[in-house]
């Protein structure tokens, strides 16, 4: 894997009526393997297989399909992509003519029903990665139904379907084909599967016909060809190629870049291993590659059109002519020299159909000009796509035309549209391949931890080129995302809040808390505000502890004033109602989902189903992207979706109904301690919070501080003192974490051993412990450690076993302070499985200095790095819905000095966006949906993507 890398992300492989031999079911599995090892992706028809009840050589009947493919679905269960903690990428798809296809339709449907009664009724935790979703079978796929356009014309007419057996053909069982129809729509409505793959409109624009018909493909969706054979995919970033002042999209360079591309991604295939002689033969015989593009949502955006809009879709298919029109041209300048793809000749006239009916969508052809296809595509319309791209996007077409009769083509197929989910994060792209964007507020992740709001980056360029002035802009963004400030806000600002006994280091304080808030109340919370503050303000203990308390209305301010407050300092989150903002300019900044507490636009599901329409023309595979519908869409909704996808030419269909998951990424952590504060200790901690924190100009160095005078104090360690042991075990390497703490229960000190590693491991180690423990009893916040060294990166690493939270890690360090935050900092996220009951604390609890148990560890300081954004629950609370999650979901505190710990404001508020995605495994942060899989929007990672 050194010498000949990996480069192949996508793969599909075939899957023969055989148990044992090479190529039958059990060898999928070692093939599978090999290839998620390498972080890459799979996909399989399994049509091939014997349905249960068909007769077996050696006598009996077969178990059919279902049972090999849950053997299949906990081998990729047990499977880590790419060695990390991303699950592997796996694509199921079974013909519609399958006799077990009714089985296979609501096989996740059932499983999530069961799921769901495990988690209502048997109380087992809603964590994707818990044990109600590890008792079922089927997560770990994407399931898809190959219907052929025979079967879509018998749902019309309300015809009989015929379901054959494999080996002989013969006719097993005869079901309403409208039956099956509402069974896929209702399966998709309830769990997201199966997706739809629609068979006879992949093979008409099948461009090696002789090698067989397409009958799978990769996990996402975007690479469509024939079994055995892999696709290398990349993507360039279309903001790049714009220029924001001048209104220009610089075709040239775009054109070159593709070139460049093309041929790098050309001689990949030469360079790369494969995990099996039949995928290696397959690769070299067709060479597929698998060019795209991302930003595309960013750059409507940025050029002031609409994404729903036949302006925005004449673009889109202008610049997809234009990828897959150079890169075929390129292609067939390097069979030029090197010769065609080795099963060209035999494909040659099928290719050249394909290509000529690529460039009669570019030249927007009626339909009866094209050559052997049923569904009338997309053209590009040249009244509505600017004339330099659409001259670009013919051109391209006429010289790969030319040349490829000419000399071939080095490649049978060129480009698909990826999800783009990480390198999309890497190339700074606001928006991944096809999609728009899916909130126009974003959150940034701050170095020192905590976060910050932002508005998309692409809203300020669009409105420059709507015309508004940059003080009309500044409002509007201001409108947006609010001004992060106290000061000028209406009802709540720094003189009302003075009247009511706050000094001034309380609202600096505050305000260094606002760019991360996402409503107003949770930058008051107690966390947030202190218990001094608290007490100051005369709030007792028992009010300050009840999880409803709310500081805001203590003080007398009214629901209107806060949320007037609110809206001035943290921001509406829409753009809708924005002063200045016209009317016909709002479609410019719609979102794939509704914006904030008071957005109502979104673009409707037909909108992105026309938008991948208007690519598809254009593109040799497919496009890997996830129709997101509303919660209140019905099954017809969705066989809506479907027909319309049909008739516009799409390839595939996957669709998601917002909701329809069981599993919920909130979780608590309740904590009945009760503790008085040591008022000593606590002003040690408010001069230790001044001198890291106060008003030092920046830049100055500790020495110069400490030469002011100020003396860093030391906290030392009683001389007995309690602590705890963990044993464990990081990629088979057995350790043992000690600590010191405390009275109040907070971590001193640290100590690490390793039981049978070198001298000088141990020794660096021990040395690593000594000084983070001096750095904790010189007031180190414990999570400044944490956010430091998680996520280091080195051997031993793996697999952890003996702890209850932690399955991954990435080395040794990484797995320390995993462990230490859970412990001390709650920070159960940081673990890949969560903890169904709170830890129970010690019998006879010690006074402490910490906020109601958690650490205070200088971070009261700062704020806990702004208590993870402050802790907010942005909005959350203002839905119904959301009201009564949280009801459930955080222990009501009965007379003890516990608060249970919020979520973070980011993963509450993009819950609302996505409900039900699974937490990051890399980071712990909120993922959203991407093609077919998830991405995380802080480091990128995709879940469950090739």
């Amino acid at each position: 894997s050194y010498s000949r890398p990996s480069p192949h992300a996508c793969f599909i492989l075939k899957v023969e009526d055989d148990l044992v031999n090479p190529g039958g079911i059990m060898d999928l599995w070692l093939r599978e393997a090999r290839i998620f090892k390498f972080g890459s992706g799979a996909g399989s028809n399994f049509s091939e297989l014997r349905a249960e009840g068909e007769k077996l050589s050696g006598g009996g009947s077969s178990s059919g399909v279902m049972s090999f493919l849950k053997i299949g679905d906990r081998a990729a269960g047990a499977i880590k992509s790419g060695g990390t903690t991303r699950r592997a990428a796996k694509m199921v798809i079974l013909d519609i003519d399958h006799p077990d296809i009714e089985e296979f339709i609501n096989w996740k449907k059932v499983e999530e029903d069961k799921a769901r009664l495990l988690i209502e009724q048997g109380g087992f935790p809603a964590d994707f990665n818990g044990e109600a979703y590890a008792t079922i079978s089927g997560q770990n796929s994407n399931n898809s139904v190959r219907v052929n356009d025979d079967f879509i014309r018998a749902v019309e007419n309300r015809d009989e379907w015929e379901l054959t057996e494999r080996t002989t053909g013969r006719v097993m069982k005869t079901v309403p084909a409208e039956r099956l129809w509402d069974q896929i729509a209702e399966a998709a409505w309830a769990c997201a599967d199966p997706g739809v793959q629609f068979d006879t409109t992949i093979n008409e624009w099948h461009t090696s016909p002789a090698g067989g018909r397409i009958r799978g493909s990769n996990p996402c969706s975007e690479y469509m060809f024939l079994d055995n054979t892999a696709c290398n995919l990349a993507s360039v970033n279309l903001v790049a190629f714009y220029n924001d002042r001048t209104g220009v999209f610089d075709i040239d360079s775009y054109l070159h870049a593709i070139r460049l591309w093309t041929m790098v991604l050309e001689i990949s295939v030469t360079m790369a291993h494969f995990p099996s002689r039949a995928i290696a033969q397959g690769s070299y015989d067709y060479r597929t590659l698998g060019l795209g593009y991302a930003n595309l949502g960013s750059l409507l955006m940025r050029m002031g059109i609409p994404y729903d809009s036949g302006r925005g879709r004449a673009i889109a298919g202008a610049l997809t002519s234009i990828l897959s029109g150079q890169a075929y041209t390129t292609s067939a300048e390097m069979a030029s020299v090197t010769g065609p793809f080795p099963r060209y000749e035999e494909n040659r006239e099928p290719m050249l159909r394909v290509i000529r009916n690529h460039r009669r969508a570019a030249y927007d052809a009626p339909a009866s000009e094209y050559e052997g296809i049923s569904q009338a595509v997309m053209g590009i319309s040249s009244r509505l796509c600017p004339l330099d791209l659409s001259q670009a996007a013919r051109e391209v077409w006429d010289a790969a035309l030319e040349l490829g009769a000419r000399h071939g083509f080095r490649n049978a197929q060129i480009s698909c549209i990826a999800p783009t989910g990480t390198i999309g994060l890497q190339m700074d792209c606001d928006t991944t391949g096809v999609e728009p964007d899916f909130a126009l507020v974003k959150f940034k992740k701050l170095a020192g931890g905590g976060y910050f709001k932002i508005v998309n980056q692409s809203v300020g360029p669009a409105l420059d080129t709507l015309g508004y002035t940059p003080e009309e802009k500044r409002a509007i963004i201001e409108y947006v995302v609010g001004t992060s400030s106290l000061e000028g806000s209406p009802h709540i600002n720094r003189r009302s809040l003075r009247a009511h006994g706050f000094t001034d280091e309380d609202l600096d304080r505050i305000e260094e808390s606002l760019p991360g808030t996402f409503e107003l109340r949770h930058a008051f919370n107690v966390l947030a505000v202190g218990e001094p503050t608290l007490r100051r303000l005369g709030v007792e203990p028992s009010q300050s502890q009840r999880l409803d308390f709310d500081l805001l209305s203590f003080l007398g301010f009214t629901s209107e004033q806060v949320e007037a407050a609110g809206d001035y300092i943290c921001g509406r989150q829409t753009i809708e109602g924005a002063p200045h903002l016209k009317e016909e300019h709002l479609a410019v900044f719609d979102t794939a989902n509704r914006n904030g507490r008071y957005g109502r636009r979104f673009i409707h599901h037909n909108g992105h189903i026309r938008m991948m329409a208007a690519a598809q023309p254009f593109i040799s595979g497919a496009i890997s992207k996830t129709i997101n519908m509303p919660n209140d869409v019905s099954p017809d909704d969705i066989k809506d979706a479907y027909d319309l996808s049909w008739k516009l030419g799409l390839k595939s269909m996957a669709l998601y109904r917002d909701g329809s998951k069981a599993s919920q990424p909130l979780s608590s952590a309740g904590d009945d301690s009760s503790g008085e504060d040591e008022p000593e200790l606590d002003e040690a901690i408010g001069i230790e919070r001044r001198l890291a924190y106060g008003p030092l100009p920046e830049g100055t160095s500790p020495t110069q501080a400490y030469s002011q005078g100020m003396k860093p104090p030391r906290f030392l360690l009683s001389s007995r003192r309690k602590g705890w042991t963990r044993e464990a075990r990081v990629g088979g390497h057995k350790l043992y974490i000690r600590t010191g703490e405390y009275n109040d229960g907070t971590i001193g000190e640290l100590f690490i051993d390793l039981a049978k590693e070198g001298a000088t491991l141990r020794g660096i180690l021990s040395c690593f412990a000594i000084a983070v423990s001096k750095g904790l009893q010189y007031g180190v916040p414990l999570e400044e450690f944490v956010d430091t060294f998680m996520y280091q990166t080195f051997e031993p690493r793996g697999l952890v076993q003996n702890h209850p939270n932690i399955k991954m890690a990435s080395s040794m360090v990484d797995y320390i302070f995993r462990a230490l935050a859970i412990e001390y900092l709650e920070r159960e996220d940081l673990g890949q499985v969560g903890t169904p009951e709170p830890r129970e604390l010690p019998e006879e609890p010690h006074p402490t200095v910490s906020d109601r148990g958690r650490q205070l560890a200088l971070a009261a300081a700062q704020e806990e790095d702004n208590l993870e954004a402050v802790k907010e629950a942005a909005e959350f609370v203002d839905s119904p819905t959301n009201a009564d999650l949280i009801s459930q979901l955080l222990p009501q505190a009965e007379g003890g000095g516990g608060t249970a710990m919020m979520p973070s404001s980011t993963q509450i508020l993009l819950s609302k966006m996505m409900g039900d995605a699974p937490m990051c495994d890399e980071c712990g942060h909120m993922t959203v949906r991407n093609g077919s899989c998830y991405r995380c929007l802080n480091c990128g990672a995709s879940l469950g993507c090739s």
